[in-house]
């Protein structure tokens, strides 16, 4: 007899690396991102948004050519106009860029040895 939950499990091991990060980029979407925040303890609003939606076109755009620094300084600069990056860690607390690009269904930056990069933890 199958096992369901084991078959569920299993599959949900398949569409993630080890660290939550979506193997197939093409299965996202914003109702997606909102369940895997929820699963983070996070409420996204616009400013989460705005961030999602610019590492997804950027992405989209340069593919992982990008550096987490270069993703991070761009964050700041071009989406905020220089803000503070204590705002970055009060939306993502666990990095602006890897629980970001883990919400938005991208894989970490290039050359991130840490998977918790810009983690205030």
């Amino acid at each position: 007899m199958l096992d369901v939950n084991k078959y569920l499990s299993n599959q949900r091991l398949a569409e993630t690396d080890p660290d939550g990060h979506m193997f197939d980029l093409a299965h996202w979407s914003p109702l997606v991102a909102a369940r895997l925040a929820e699963q983070e303890g996070l409420t996204l609003d616009d400013d989460h948004w705005l961030v999602i939606f610019y590492l997804r076109q950027r992405f989209r755009d340069q593919g992982d050519a990008v550096s987490a620094g270069t993703l991070l300084r761009d964050l700041e600069r071009k989406l905020f106009d220089h803000v503070d990056r204590r705002r970055l860690y009060e939306l993502f607390p666990r990095g602006p860029i890897a629980q970001a690009s883990r919400i938005a269904g991208l894989p970490l930056p290039k050359g991130t040895l840490d998977p918790s990069f810009g983690s205030s933890h």
